[in-house]
This record gives C-alpha cells, structure tokens and sequence, in this order.
C-alpha cells in the first residue's frame, strides 16, 4: 500500500485534486501546510509520493522540501506552483525535486510523474 501526500494551502484546491486521485484510485493524505506535511511523514510510513507546492504561508515548498529531503533523503518530491518565477524547474530539481510541474496541470500528466516517482 502507498500513499501521496499533498501539501497546498488553497483548500478548494487541495479537495479537487484529493477527489480527482481518489476517483483514479490513488491513497491520498491532504495537509494544508509544511509542517504538517512533516508530521505526516512522521506518521506515516505509507506515503511515498509528495507533491508539493511552493507558496505557502509560514513554511514555504522550499523550506519543506529541504526539511523533507534532510530527513528522508530518499523520498520522492513532485513540486506543482504556479510561480514560475520562483525558481526553474532545473533549480528545484536540484534542490532535491524529482520534477516540477506548473499548474494547472492535467491530472494524467500528475500521474505519469507520480508513476514515474515511484518507479525509482
């Protein structure tokens, strides 16, 4: 059993795409936050996948993903932001991003990424 953690402060958001993976049959675990993304992971030792995204009040996808990376260097991150000027793709990767995604992004391109995710 696997699950996908997602981490994004817009809740409406946050429910369309839970919904979406859900009805694809996808475990999903939604968190509002990078802290409590981080208490999931502590929680959890299911999840697999974590699509991240970047602008967030208190912790941003930054400060998590290197948190995350820190703590479970082999966890698999998937950034999705629609700030394109943050940083490039090129840059979160190297951060430790297995790949960035710009929203809106189609639930079947999300898919193969997280495939591909877990695929190593």
């Amino acid at each position: 059993m696997s699950t996908i953690l997602l981490v994004d402060d817009e809740r409406p958001f946050l429910d369309v795409l839970t919904k979406r993976l859900l009805r694809r049959g996808i475990d999903v675990l939604a968190v509002s936050g990078g802290r409590e993304a981080l208490e999931a992971l502590q929680r959890s030792q299911e999840i697999d996948v974590v699509v991240l995204d970047v602008k967030m009040p208190v912790m941003d996808g930054i400060d998590t993903l290197k948190a995350i990376k820190r703590d479970y260097p082999l966890m698999k991150v998937v950034v999705l932001t629609a700030y394109p000027t943050v940083k490039s793709p090129e840059e979160w990767v190297d951060l430790g991003a297995f790949e960035c995604l710009m929203k809106p992004q189609d639930i079947d391109g999300l898919l193969d990424v997280i495939d591909r995710a877990r695929e190593g």
